[in-house]
């Protein structure tokens, strides 16, 4: 695990292998930004002009690597881009800072130290960082083999190991605070990410929720498995119906972070489809290579959950997992076939593939009965939200307008890219059956909002409801950017975890 510290020491002086300045966009050229003057000092007020004769601009996320120089202990300096400068008065970008900080991390991968010595004028400033740089710092290496003998030197594809934010004062109670969220933060959204890039022969719905009790045990957390046996008794048929073509039974998880000072409870639920072949409606050739990341909303909702315990947040936050793999086999439910869900609704099955909606209908219904007071279901669930908002971006739907536009806001407020969708009355009709109760498609224009309405049918009368589909941005397959990975991104984390604390803090519901 990288080491994070603050540090009030001179960049000149601090020993390590490398320091990280900023670099803006200037009027005339580059210009290194606030934080580095004793980098600057070492090279004769020069930095800018050295960068800017290797080309660099200030453009965001630009990496330059200068040597240091007889004036520095590191004998790196590493330029990112942080863009344009802040208008004068006003503080440098938060999410700015941590891209800044999560392309820094990644390019000095094989690194053993870095010093960051970007602009941290307060207490989000350091969290932005923080986060950025342990996130850019992130590597999967479950699966890699061993790099072999030790006497060839360092493992240059490991990730950087020791982290020192420049500037930010370790005695500061806000500073300390900032530091210590971002950690507990980013260790859960790189719990998310390893369990996403972990591949569905690893990774099976009953391992899955061993994960679950095994973080529960270690953060004081409660937790209750319903194995395939207490689903089907229970009358879960949207889980048994998903999960009854696989080897690999469903599980339905439940973990609670419970407080003594808590007010107000909020519930959490996360499509776990840890595998998705789309059934007898098989995916296409090119579509289920990436198909592991389909449990990417219960990773976010388990690492929500943990993080609000680590926080010690004074609010109940009860995570439900719906975990299932969706194979075709002569088990598999097929379409046509009439599911009876937990709530006592009839679904007709026009295509298997659309089958998180059923396992998460199941999982808001039971969530509902517990009363509280929201509840806010992640999943990948659907392509056409990833055609109408793109890869980076994932939709929020809502049955009230006012708590949607919270959630956006929360999500704009910790860096996640989001945009409230809507509920449009006239799609449900394209649900109706002739068979049943509501079928699990509808018309395939507006596919994202039409899933939205389905599960909306199974959310307790009078119960605050939000969806967010992160089908977009849970799994990156380009290059990496900023302080995203390729692969798992652990997508909604930060925005569950800011709306817990909003919560706990008396600021929503």
């Amino acid at each position: 695990m990288t080491a994070l510290t603050l540090s009030t020491s001179s960049a000149a002086t601090l020993r390590a292998d490398a320091v990280v300045v900023g670099l803006v966009k200037g009027a005339k050229g580059p210009v290194v930004a606030p934080g580095a003057e004793a980098v600057e000092t070492a090279f004769d007020g020069r930095l800018a002009d050295v960068l800017e004769t290797l080309g660099a601009s200030g453009a965001e996320g630009e990496v330059t690597k200068v040597p240091g120089g007889s004036g520095l202990k590191a004998p790196v300096v590493l330029a990112v881009g942080l863009g344009e400068a802040p208008a004068e008065g006003k503080s440098y970008d938060n999410e700015a800072l941590r891209r800044a900080a999560g392309a820094a991390a990644r390019a000095l991968t094989g690194t053993k130290k870095a010093a960051f010595a970007l602009p941290v004028a307060d207490a989000d400033a350091v969290a932005a960082v923080s986060e950025g740089a342990l996130l850019g710092a992130y590597s999967f290496t479950a699966y890699r083999s061993s790099n072999g003998d030790a006497k060839k030197g360092a493992d240059k594809s490991a990730p950087l190991a020791d982290i020192a934010v420049l500037g930010a004062k370790p005695r500061d109670k806000a500073h300390k605070a900032a530091a210590e969220r971002a950690q507990a933060l980013a260790a859960e959204i790189n719990r998310a990410r390893d369990l996403i890039n972990t591949p569905s022969n690893g990774l099976t719905p009953k391992t899955f929720a061993a994960e679950a009790q095994a973080a529960g045990k270690e953060y004081g957390l409660k937790v209750e498995v319903l194995d395939e046996k207490a689903l089907k008794k229970g009358g879960y048929g949207g889980l048994m119906g998903v999960g009854q073509g696989s080897e690999n039974p469903p599980r339905l998880v439940k973990i609670s972070h419970t407080h003594a000072k808590a007010k107000k409870h909020l519930a959490l639920v996360g499509k776990g489809i840890t595998y998705d072949s789309g059934g007898i409606s098989l995916k296409p050739a090119g579509h289920n290579e990436t198909m592991k990341c389909d449990m990417s909303g219960a990773a976010a909702v388990l690492s929500a959950v943990v993080t609000a315990a680590r926080l010690d947040l004074p609010v109940n936050v009860t995570g439900w997992l719906a975990l299932a793999e969706n194979m075709p086999s002569g088990s598999a439910t097929r379409p046509g076939d009439v599911l009876t869900m937990y709530s006592g609704k009839t679904v007709e099955v026009l295509n298997t593939d659309a089958e998180g909606r059923l396992v998460l209908a199941d999982a808001i219904t039971r969530a509902s009965e517990e009363t509280p007071d929201a509840i806010v279901d992640v999943a990948t669930l659907t392509g056409a939200m990833v055609l109408a908002l793109g890869n980076r971006t994932f939709g929020i739907m809502a049955n009230d307008d006012a708590f949607r536009t919270s959630v956006h806001e929360i999500a704009t407020e910790v860096g996640e890219q989001s945009w409230p969708m809507p509920m449009p009355a006239e799609l449900r009709k394209g649900m109706d059956s002739p068979v049943a109760d509501i079928a699990n498609m509808g018309e395939r224009m507006g596919g994202g909002l039409v899933a939205g309405l389905f599960l909306q049918e199974f959310v307790g009368e009078g119960i605050t409801w939000a969806h967010l589909d992160i089908a977009g941005p849970a799994f990156h397959e380009g290059a990496p950017y900023g302080y995203t990975p390729k692969g798992g991104t652990g997508s909604a984390v930060r925005t569950l975890v800011r709306l817990a604390e909003r919560t706990a803090a008396g600021d929503l519901l």
